[in-house]
């Protein structure tokens, strides 16, 4: 909140500091560790990192939720839920909106479907649906594609509405805006908001019942998820607990009204709390079960977490639903999830038993500040070294400007959110977007490591240059989503230098 009252500053950061926390770890003589660190220590470390979020990103209000080993460690509530009524988070039971981790429930309730037999993972989808999704160049969907990420379709928007009135049933807005096929399934991922309603639409439809109703049934009321649902307008006994969404307009958090998902449900629409949540962690790494309760096979359950395909040969691929943040030393995977109002981050490390889940609302830098807070919590939990310099002789990569493969391309394209890649010398590059620029060293064949802003215990980004029989590509560890296309190549800044000399 760079350009807030100082009054308003400082009652935000008091709220961040005393908010009321969330702990299921009973007295111990030696205090548990998560990591190197204790847990009073890794609170304290929270505390501060939060009060700089507060003060620096935007942030109004933020929940995070820690487990370990079959335990909530606890889920801290920072900042305020309700900045006109004064109302601060309350980490136990203020509601958020996880954007697209609701799509975590969504491929559990699709391979509960598999489970009982009731869908083929290899079959058309349109097998099971009563519209139809064309097939490109003959080949079609197939539901593995949707757990991918890689139905080979433009992306789509406009299903966000301001109210219920204008908030389209998820089962109507997909038949209505199938998106464009433009290259075959299976082959490139491009994130797909669409192709994850199309397999909440698959369960509904083969299981007889409405999707909100499914999963309360199948998912959320089994793992003791009572504060959990898909449905728009919340119940009175949610609503009051729900955080507000704001945006940041002359340096005062201005309070948005509800937003509505519902033309996407499956894909987006959910809200939760802390504590459901770290209920959702624990059973993700118990192999499906929380308890006597189960909602998926262990072997289900480890499908969903294995590598299923990625864009770049040496980066993280996706998963099968979940994303891929590391491959190993620790594994991590999860899911992170945006909405207008609200960002958050869910990452899990099963080898290690260890979750965190964080979720923020304020105004637009808040999305930076949660991607900040992950990474902190990363670099903390499951610290890394920075990979050793490329010492071999080194060649450039593809120079010019790439695209995002993830895009309504039934509209123009945005030029500003390209990138554009630039040499200074062999073995380094900067790219630039949106008038920001960081800098990359080589740590391998085609593979550069981002210098700026890196950290002490990592995360470290990474991007690889490939090629595929389409042309040049360029993917990001943090975005096994999505691919970026050279679209203009260029030449390097020495290589200039060197044609204009007599």
């Amino acid at each position: 909140m760079k350009n807030a009252p100082a009054i308003l500053l400082k009652a935000l950061i008091a709220a961040a500091l005393l908010a009321p926390a969330l702990s299921t770890v009973g007295a111990a003589a030696e205090p548990p560790r998560v990591g190197s660190m204790t847990i009073p220590d890794l609170e304290s470390f929270l505390d501060g990192a939060m009060a700089q979020q507060i003060a620096s990103r935007e942030v109004a209000g933020a929940v995070v939720t820690v487990v370990r080993d079959g335990k909530i460690l606890f889920s801290r509530g920072y900042g305020m839920a309700d900045l006109d009524r004064s109302i601060p988070v309350d980490g136990a039971s203020t509601l958020f909106r996880p954007g697209s981790i609701s799509k975590l429930f969504t491929w559990i309730a699709l391979m509960q479907q598999v489970e009982a037999g009731k869908v083929d993972l290899d079959a058309d989808v349109n097998r099971y649906i009563d519209f139809v999704i064309p097939a490109f160049e003959g080949k079609p969907i197939r539901v593995r594609d949707l757990l991918s990420h890689s139905p080979g379709m433009s992306d789509v928007g406009g299903f966000v509405a301001a109210n219920a009135r204008e908030s389209t049933p998820y089962a109507e807005w997909i038949k209505t805006h199938v998106p464009a096929r433009l290259w075959p399934a299976g082959t490139e991922i491009a994130y797909s908001n669409y192709g994850a309603a199309v397999a909440g639409y698959i369960v509904e439809r083969v299981s007889g019942e409405p999707f909100a109703d499914y999963a309360e049934k199948h998912i959320f009321t089994p793992l003791g998820m009572t504060s959990t649902t898909f449905r728009e307008p919340l119940s009175e006994r949610l609503i009051s607990r729900m955080a507000v969404g704001y945006q940041v307009v002359d340096g005062r958090f201005i309070a948005q009204p509800a937003e509505f998902l519902g033309p996407i449900m499956p894909a987006g629409s959910a809200t939760t709390s802390g504590p459901d949540m770290a209920r959702f962690m624990l059973a993700l790494m118990h192999g499906g079960a929380l308890g006597k309760a189960r909602v998926l096979t262990p072997q289900s359950m480890a499908f969903l977490q294995s590598d299923s395909f990625g864009n770049a040969p040496d980066l993280p691929p996706m998963a099968h639903g979940f994303l891929v943040y590391r491959r190993a030393a620790p594994r991590l995977v999860g899911h992170a999830g945006k909405t207008p109002g609200f960002s958050s981050d869910m990452i899990i490390a099963p080898d290690m038993g260890t979750g965190f889940f964080v979720s923020v609302t304020g105004g637009k830098e808040s999305g930076k500040g949660r991607t900040e807070l992950s990474n902190l919590l990363v670099g903390r939990l499951f610290p890394q070294s920075p990979t050793p310099r490329w010492t071999s002789p080194q060649t450039l990569p593809p120079l010019g400007v790439y695209r995002a493969n993830r895009r309504d391309f039934a509209k123009d394209a945005e030029p500003g959110a390209d990138l554009i890649v630039t040499s200074p010398r062999p073995g380094r590059l900067t790219v630039e977007s949106g008038g920001e620029k960081t800098a990359w060293d080589q740590v391998g064949p085609a593979l550069y490591e981002k210098v700026t802003g890196a950290r002490l215990g990592g995360p470290y980004e990474q991007m690889q240059f490939y090629t595929t029989p389409l042309g040049a590509r360029l993917s990001f560890a943090s975005q096994p989503y999505m691919a970026y296309r050279l679209i203009e190549a260029r030449r390097s800044v020495p290589e200039l230098l060197e044609g204009n000399r007599p």
